[in-house]
């Protein structure tokens, strides 16, 4: 069931070109509608399954569908409606973790909705251009003399969240050579910033220094491995990257999104609790490894900068320095409830 609901107005005008972007209620998907809303000639609309964090921070409201993307029936019907130029597929369950505990529906989640979003395309003959968001865990655990980590690489992907994204890459691949679909795949890198889940890692330290700061919990901070490296990269720099793809990748083609530089967790800690106004503790705690984890991952960005010129622009300190204000921010917010330790803390 589909049920169209409006954040705000957006107007019908058919000279403009129409962005659908699914889980625009997500973190990245709603940090891009707002990067898409800078341009006069784009109107975006998009879909969610629930109403997430809310579009209130956009500089326009726009329409959004709640539906289940895994209802083929509905995404038809909302392709046939909307009849978008250019489709963010950004919806999915987007946390390793939680894959470790619930494979098949992590799989089902990701893989199902971009399927139907494929055979949609093909049987309406829609001339639209999908991207779709895969992730650096595609790849695996990659030798340090292998990093930094091409699109030629093998995927080899080391949890079940992993594999997943190797099937919506490769689905995407199959419908570009048997039917000829405008599909660009992307895979992302680690990336930050305001909004994020308390899930990741970024987020969820800053909303514990936050919280402590604030006399809401002890000043102690439980870890997991500090030693992993990974390719953080700011949010808002990512979002550009995936629109400017949009205008200028070439269909069928993988590219890599990412700052093409490794950052230890340790790193990112020590950062924020640089920034933090209190002293606080850290503990490690077993609790909180994965079963598997890549002791370093890098991208290399040189197709994507070839192909669109891009690179990123926000630090990465001012990046965690914004991750930090945010949750200062939500917590001073009515109604707040505080966080209690978390049961799993992974870099993803």
């Amino acid at each position: 069931m589909v049920l169209r609901g409006m954040i705000g107005r957006v107007g019908e005008f058919e000279a403009m070109r129409r962005a659908l972007i699914t889980g625009i209620t997500g973190f990245a998907g709603g940090h891009l509608a707002a990067h898409l809303l800078e341009s006069d000639d784009v109107e975006v609309s998009g879909v969610a399954l629930d109403r997430g964090y809310g579009l209130d921070f956009l500089p326009r409201p726009v329409a959004v569908t709640i539906a289940n993307l895994q209802d083929a029936a509905a995404v038809r019907s909302l392709l046939q409606e909307t009849r978008p130029h250019h489709i963010y597929h950004l919806a999915a369950q987007a946390n390793v973790p939680a894959a470790w505990h619930d494979p098949w529906g992590t799989f089902e989640n990701n893989v199902r909705p971009e399927l139907n979003i494929l055979q949609a395309l093909v049987e309406l003959n829609l001339p639209a251009r999908l991207l779709v968001v895969a992730s650096n865990e595609v790849y695996g655990a990659v030798p340090p003399e292998r990093l930094p980590i091409s699109e030629d690489a093998p995927l080899q992907p080391v949890n079940p969240y992993g594999v997943s994204k190797v099937a919506q890459d490769l689905l995407a691949l199959q419908y570009h050579l048997s039917h000829g679909v405008d599909v660009l795949r992307v895979r992302a890198f680690n990336h930050v910033g305001p909004r994020q889940s308390p899930q990741f890692v970024a987020a969820s330290f800053a909303r514990q220094i936050a919280e402590a700061e604030a006399g809401l919990r002890p000043p102690v901070l439980q870890v997991g491995n500090l030693t992993a490296q990974r390719d953080f990269t700011d949010v808002v720099d990512v979002v550009r990257a995936y629109a400017l793809l949009m205008e200028r990748g070439t269909a069928g083609l993988a590219y890599n999104v990412g700052s093409g530089r490794a950052r230890s967790i340790q790193h990112l800690l020590d950062v924020l609790l640089g920034l933090s106004t209190v002293a606080v503790r850290v503990e490690a705690a077993a609790e909180r490894l994965r079963p598997v984890d890549a002791p370093i991952v890098v991208a290399d960005i040189s197709r994507l900068q070839r192909t669109t010129g891009w690179h990123p622009t926000i630090e990465f300190e001012e990046s965690l320095r914004r991750v930090l204000v945010y949750w200062r921010d939500t917590i001073r917010q009515p109604g707040y409830q505080p966080s209690q330790p978390a049961a799993a803390l992974h870099p993803k």
